[in-house]
């Protein structure tokens, strides 16, 4: 629009310079005018444009702060006792704060932290379990100088330790396999467990058992 009314204006003005006649003159003269003041309201109230805003850089740099790697002394003694259905581990430790206790327990695994005593923190753990234990009902309980770690058994019965320990003997389910291959197993089991009379004596039985002087090689030590 304001574009139109300049074209106008320009052409009004040519107009009134070859004008003749007083009442055109006048004519154009008026609408020079009208035209001029609609020209000056147009731009008093044009919009005044809006800066664009430039975007700010973000660093992506930023350094998350990360707490450091807790120590734990490992309490590699402790005591324990069993009934035909618990398990309890006695640790002698003083200043214990059962807010301050982790527990981790799993069917064949017990990991128990123990934080901010007397300044540093302290770690109870078993990675096998001579057998399975029920996770949810196990517990511990905090005494003035002791920890009670209570382990429930999955079944009923006796440990013979508290660590698993895999049998060295096991029977052989092979039926193809050679029967003497069974008791020729027996002996080295024996021989690496036995003193050293009756590494003697096996290895003798041994001897003769090749050399075809016994034909059963455990007559030698019967």
């Amino acid at each position: 629009m304001a574009d139109d009314l300049s074209l106008d204006l320009e052409e009004l003005r040519h107009l009134q310079t070859i004008a003749k006649r007083p009442r055109v003159v006048s004519l154009i003269s008026s609408e020079i005018r009208n035209l001029e003041k609609q020209a000056n309201d147009a731009a008093s109230v044009a919009p005044i444009p809006t800066p664009v805003p430039v975007p700010v850089p973000v660093s992506t740099n930023v350094k998350v702060a990360t707490e450091p790697a807790l120590k734990y002394t490992t309490l590699g003694s402790f005591s324990w006792d069993q009934d035909t259905d618990k398990v309890k581990i006695y640790v002698f430790l003083e200043g214990v704060d059962q807010e301050k206790i982790q527990t981790e327990f799993n069917p064949m695994s017990v990991d128990v932290k123990f934080h901010d005593v007397q300044g540093k923190n302290y770690r109870c753990a078993i990675p096998k379990l001579n057998k399975e234990i029920v996770p949810e009902k196990c517990k511990v309980l905090v005494k003035p100088k002791k920890v009670i770690i209570t382990l429930v058994k999955a079944s009923k019965g006796n440990w013979l330790d508290l660590h698993f320990k895999e049998d060295k003997i096991k029977p052989n389910l092979d039926k193809e396999r050679d029967p003497m291959a069974g008791i020729m197993d027996l002996m080295k089991n024996m021989y690496e467990e036995g003193d050293d009379e009756m590494k003697k004596t096996i290895a003798k039985a041994w001897t003769d058992a090749r050399s075809g002087k016994a034909a059963d090689p455990m007559k030698s030590y019967r």
